[in-house]
C-alpha cells in the first residue's frame, strides 16, 4: 500500500528532513509515526499525499508512483487517501451535511449517491443529528469527527492522520482513537503521526519512531514503550 526504498527529502533552505528512509506500510495496518519535535514527522506525512516531493528514492502509494507522478494526477492519487490534520480545516461558511457532501461533489458524484454516502458516515462519527450545524457550533472533538468523515467519505484506501487529537482534551481524544480504530478495523489503511505517548501506549498498534530523518524503531504492537 505505502512502500518507501531509500527515500531523501532535501529543502531548497539546504535542510535536509529525511535520509535514506525506507519503510513498508501494508494494506490494513494502523501505523503511528512519532518522534521529537523537528524529527522528519510532518516530512514524512506531507511525501505521502503528495504535499512534497522527495528528492531521491522511490515512494509508491496506492498503486501510484510519486515520484514520477505528473501535477494533474495528483489530485487522482488524493481520491485513494483521506487527510485529517489537528486543526480540522473544515469550511466555516458550510454547514456539517455540505462540509462533508463537498469531498463528493469536487469529484462530481451523484446527488443521491452524495446524500447516501454522507449520512452513512456522519451515523459512524456519531454525528448524523448535526447535519445543519455549522462548525463554529460545534466543540473541538465534533470538528474533528466531522473531518474524519469528510476524510472517509469517498472510502479511501489510506487514511493519513497527522496529529489528530493534538487540538483535543482526553476524553474527546480517547473518542477519536476509537473511532480511527474502527475505520481500521473496516480496512482502511492508517498512518497516524502523534506525540500523544499515552495513547501509543494504551492503544496498541505498530510503530515508526523518526529521529534526525532516519526510522530509529520500527516496532509490532505491544512491543513499544514510547515516552515523549
Amino acid at each position: 500500500m505505502i512502500e518507501m526504498k531509500k527515500v531523501t527529502k532535501k529543502y531548497p533552505n539546504g535542510t535536509t528532513a529525511l535520509r535514506n528512509l525506507s519503510v513498508t506500510i501494508n494494506q490494513g495496518e494502523f501505523v503511528y509515526v512519532v518522534g521529537p519535535s523537528g524529527a522528519g514527522k510532518s516530512t514524512f506525512i506531507k511525501l505521502m499525499y503528495r504535499e512534497e516531493k522527495a528528492t531521491k528514492g522511490q515512494l509508491n502509494v496506492a498503486g501510484y508512483d510519486l515520484l514520477k507522478i505528473k501535477n494533474r494526477h495528483v489530485p487522482y492519487l488524493r481520491r485513494e487517501i483521506g487527510i485529517v490534520f489537528q486543526d480540522y480545516k473544515l469550511l466555516q461558511q458550510k454547514t456539517v451535511y455540505e462540509n462533508v457532501a463537498y469531498a463528493m461533489q469536487v469529484i462530481g458524484k451523484r446527488p443521491r449517491e452524495i446524500k447516501k454516502r454522507v449520512m452513512e458516515v456522519l451515523d459512524l462519527v456519531g454525528l448524523k443529528h448535526k447535519v445543519r450545524v455549522f462548525p463554529s457550533e460545534l466543540s473541538g472533538g465534533e470538528q474533528q469527527r466531522v473531518a474524519i468523515a469528510r476524510a472517509i467519505v469517498n472510502t479511501p484506501k489510506v487514511l493519513i492522520a497527522d496529529e489528530p487529537t493534538g487540538n483535543l482534551d482526553p476524553d474527546n481524544s480517547w473518542e477519536i482513537m476509537e473511532l480511527l480504530d474502527r475505520i481500521n478495523a473496516q480496512g482502511t489503511t492508517v498512518v497516524m503521526a502523534t506525540h500523544n505517548s499515552t495513547i501509543v501506549n494504551t492503544i496498541r498498534h505498530r510503530v515508526l519512531a523518526i529521529e534526525n530523518g532516519r526510522i530509529t524503531r520500527d516496532q509490532d504492537e505491544g512491543d513499544y514503550g514510547y515516552d515523549d
